[in-house]
């Protein structure tokens, strides 16, 4: 039986984020051939509808006002429950990412649902659909099926594919006028610490670094083969204990959970708490001088040597790759 689902598109800085059409996949395999409206929620958005068109958006409902400029629970939490309100979805489905994680329990309290929270992979289809999310720090995964109604999901970036992009696709956009009102946080500007580059969150490649890196400025070659690779840089929470680097690239259990498609550690022992955080990596490479570290029992490759030695290596070998193209 065909559902309608409502997809909350995430955007930084007036552009969409990849987890959104992420989150249209997921929608579209939730459907089983029904209508996916996207609710777009910001300050001069609706130039962005065309690309939410072409990942496979049906319909488009925009939400402009002062106060979603800049996400806030209370705002994002009227405006996505007028667009439910209006729409009466069979699902809603919403990125696991620090916006998602923080939005989405409170909308489903007050929906009165379930909430299906960090989903890597949707099986199934119709009333049959269940979602795989892992548990005990990834270390198991379990299988959900939910009969509450609307379904409530959040996705975690960098599991569910997108929908091939349909360049010059287009749809139904509408405005929604929301009353955004009693807000008790009004956020005027944000300034992020986090350098320009690749979203650590989306990132398909990511290089980190541990104790081991030694100093901030250890870290500038791992920022060097980031580059190279069109990754971002993180760190272990011993790296950022230390002050080499600032906490927003924190991966772990108490920071960043993420799964890109390739992880180069460098200089971590792999504590089960950093694991936590990346063990589900699609290609693990570890670097490391100890051979009995614990961070090659989950490495698919594996680097016995000083990270200052190796990670030139790499750059140059990179760098050579890339010239012969």
């Amino acid at each position: 039986m065909s559902k309608k689902v409502v997809v909350l598109a995430e955007t930084r800085e007036n552009t969409l984020r990849n987890v959104s059409f992420e989150a249209i996949g997921a929608a579209k395999q939730i459907s089983d051939g029904g209508e996916v409206v996207v609710a777009l929620f910001g300050t001069d958005v609706s130039s962005l509808a065309n690309e939410l068109f072409e990942y496979g958006a049906d319909r488009v409902v925009i939400v402009e006002h002062p106060h979603l400029k800049f996400y806030t629970a209370d705002g994002y939490n009227q405006a996505l429950l007028a667009v439910v309100e209006q729409e009466s979805p069979d699902a809603i489905v919403i990125g696991h990412t620090a916006l998602g994680k923080d939005l989405s329990p409170k909308v489903a309290s007050r929906l009165q649902t379930g909430l299906i929270s960090d989903v890597t992979a949707i099986e199934g289809g119709g009333d049959g659909v269940q979602f795989v999310r892992p548990i005990y720090s990834g270390k198991a995964f379990e299988r959900v099926e939910s009969e509450s109604t609307p379904l409530f999901v959040t996705v975690r970036p960098n599991n569910i594919a997108p929908l091939e992009q349909q360049a010059g696709k287009s749809g139904s956009a509408e405005s929604l006028s929301v009353d955004i009102t009693n807000l008790r946080t009004i956020v005027e500007n944000v300034i992020r610490k986090a350098t320009d580059g690749v979203d650590l969150s989306e990132a398909k490649v990511v290089v980190s670094g541990g104790r081991g890196v030694k100093s901030a400025e250890g870290f500038a070659p791992l920022k060097e083969l980031a580059d190279l690779l069109g990754g971002a840089v993180g760190a272990s929470r011993g790296a950022c204990d230390a002050d080499y680097c600032d906490y927003s690239l924190q991966i772990g259990q108490t920071g960043k959970v993420l799964t890109p498609d390739l992880y180069i550690a460098a200089g971590i022992s792999g504590a089960i708490q950093h694991l936590a955080g990346m063990s589900n990596s699609k290609v693990i490479v570890a670097i490391n001088k100890d051979p009995e570290a614990n961070i090659f029992k989950v490495a698919d490759y594996g680097i016995v040597g000083d990270l200052f030695e190796v990670v030139p290596l790499l750059i140059e070998e990179v760098k050579a790759l890339k010239a012969s193209v």
